[in-house]
């Protein structure tokens, strides 16, 4: 497992940020139990000459701050973190919760003013990306509440985890090349069309996407990955959709999800189960109720959902749209301190025209 947790530790550090020498490199995690990776992680940064610096936190501390925080506690930002989001030149952030519950049955409504006020550090670390400066990733350590979650033992999960990494192959670098290069055909697709229509189950909504940047999704920011996305033009999404997966955000859960859009906003949300919190998310801010991000999922080691975000948007044969904050680097323009991914099977007959021309059915390209 050590040679795991190295190998794993190389291509975050080499491939995902290339962390070059001299540069300071945030390394993130919500617990002590990703120890193994985070002590990997920050001898490569050392190997590679950049300056690691570790954030661990401490179980329950979110719990114990969004139940006890008044109004103004809940608007401050300490100077710290401020710091590291405007001198990091890395941020790696690894995932390995004991409770990914723990936030289920606090104040919806504290939560969402959080959210709302810690927006300013995201978008920041977004441009900051968008123009170069900035380089970040987003992973996971495998832990039993992750592998409950997801209906499996820590073992199943952990192989899941490798396979859906490509940390199983001898070169997970060159097979991450191999599927970014697969990747970008269906970008350079996309790249130049105008409108975007997806049709499925109780769905039939449009998107214009002109001048905006598809991107192709391979490793990078998110690992995994799988993904092909852009923001589209922030008052264009128009019809209704559909949301099968059960949609999990911050350990609360919404089930079979329907919006409805009308010029960009959302005009009607339902849900069988977690709509009230889906309604105090869409109130959260301004640009809660917009659409910040349409993606296709491509990675076919994911198969099934498990309850977590990173894995679940990249399903292959799936999409997702984001309510929320959009990508700078693609065109897009909303801002808020929302960002929700809410994830559609396409094996069950749905189809995506660009520019009325199919191009993807049952979960498959045509192209």
């Amino acid at each position: 497992m050590d040679n795991l947790w190295d190998k794993y530790a190389k291509v975050l550090v080499d491939y995902s940020v290339n962390v070059q020498p001299g540069e300071l490199t945030v390394i993130r995690t919500d617990s002590y139990q990703s120890q193994p990776l985070i002590k990997a992680i920050y001898k490569r940064v050392l190997e590679k000459g950049g300056y690691p610096v570790v954030r661990m936190g401490v179980e329950g501390l979110s719990e114990v701050y969004i139940k006890n925080a008044s109004d103004m506690q809940l608007e401050y930002i300490d100077p710290m973190t401020e710091v590291e989001y405007d001198k990091a030149k890395n941020f790696i952030s690894i995932g390995a919760p004991f409770n990914v519950k723990s936030m289920t049955r606090l104040d919806s409504k504290k939560l969402a003013k959080r959210s709302s006020v810690v927006r300013r550090l995201s978008e920041k670390m977004l441009k900051r990306s968008a123009a170069g400066d900035l380089k970040w990733v987003i992973a996971d350590f495998p832990t039993n509440a992750l592998a409950q979650e997801a209906n499996m033992s820590l073992d199943e999960y952990t192989e899941f985890l490798i396979n859906a990494c490509y940390l199983h192959t001898d070169n997970p670098v060159e097979k991450w090349k191999e599927i970014a290069q697969k990747q970008q055909k269906i970008a350079d697709y996309l790249n130049g069309k105008s409108k975007i229509r997806l049709v499925g189950e109780k769905t039939d909504i449009s998107f214009n996407v002109s001048g905006r940047i598809w991107k192709s999704c391979a490793g990078e920011c998110n690992f995994p990955d799988g993904e092909v996305y852009t923001s589209p033009v922030e008052d264009s999404a128009n019809g209704r959709i559909y949301f099968d997966f059960p949609q999990i955000y911050r350990g609360n859960e919404a089930q079979k999800v329907l919006l409805t859009l009308k010029d960009g906003k959302v005009i009607e949300a339902k849900a069988e189960k977690g709509e009230e919190f889906l309604i105090n998310m869409l109130d959260m801010d301004d640009g809660s109720r917009f659409v910040g991000e349409i993606a296709i999922g491509t990675n076919e080691m994911i198969k099934d959902v498990t309850g977590n975000i990173l894995f679940d948007e990249k399903i292959g044969g799936s999409i997702h749209m984001a309510i929320g904050a959009s990508y700078p680097d693609t065109g897009g323009k909303n801002v808020s301190g929302l960002h929700w991914d809410l994830i559609k099977n396409m094996k069950n007959g749905g189809k995506i025209y660009a520019d009325d021309e199919l191009f993807y059915e049952n979960g498959k390209f045509l192209i």
